[in-house]
């Protein structure tokens, strides 16, 4: 089943800080609650091509897959694909908004596989409120 959500976020801290948060997976525990863990496959630093282990949590369900990053062009656009059951990409692209702030409009798209073909029958307007979360807690992150 394939679904897809956009949202545009408005954030009150610079492209930079904002766009280092955005491409590190290590990081995204502490904003997006349905991620347990990125864990890299592999050293260096992040490039086109690097791979993280990963696990999210959907209600009281985990499970597992990979992701990769696929386009990196900091600090303004950074895209991830996931293996399945996600078989997802997800694409974060900044922009100043002139007053020292970012807008990131981000864009989740995906084939679900298995039972999480089940999340298909949330309407993406819910969904997009459920995912544009994920900024307002980064939002408090970025401020503290």
């Amino acid at each position: 089943m394939w679904r897809w959500v956009e949202i545009d976020a408005r954030l009150s801290h610079p492209v930079e800080s904002v766009f280092a948060h955005l491409e590190d997976p290590v990081r995204w525990p502490a904003f997006a609650p349905a991620v347990v863990v990125r864990r890299p496959l592999g050293q260096g630093v992040p490039a086109v091509g690097s791979r993280w282990a990963a696990m999210d949590r959907i209600g009281p369900f985990r499970f597992r897959f990979t992701d990769e990053l696929v386009v990196h062009e900091p600090p303004r656009r950074v895209v991830w694909e996931s293996s399945s059951p996600w078989n997802a990409r997800v694409e974060y692209v900044c922009m100043p908004d002139g007053n020292e702030g970012t807008v990131v409009h981000a864009r989740y798209e995906g084939n679900l596989a298995g039972w999480l073909r089940l999340l298909g029958i949330v309407p993406p307007p819910v969904m997009g409120r459920i995912l544009a979360q994920d900024f307002v807690r980064l939002e408090r992150i970025l401020a503290s």
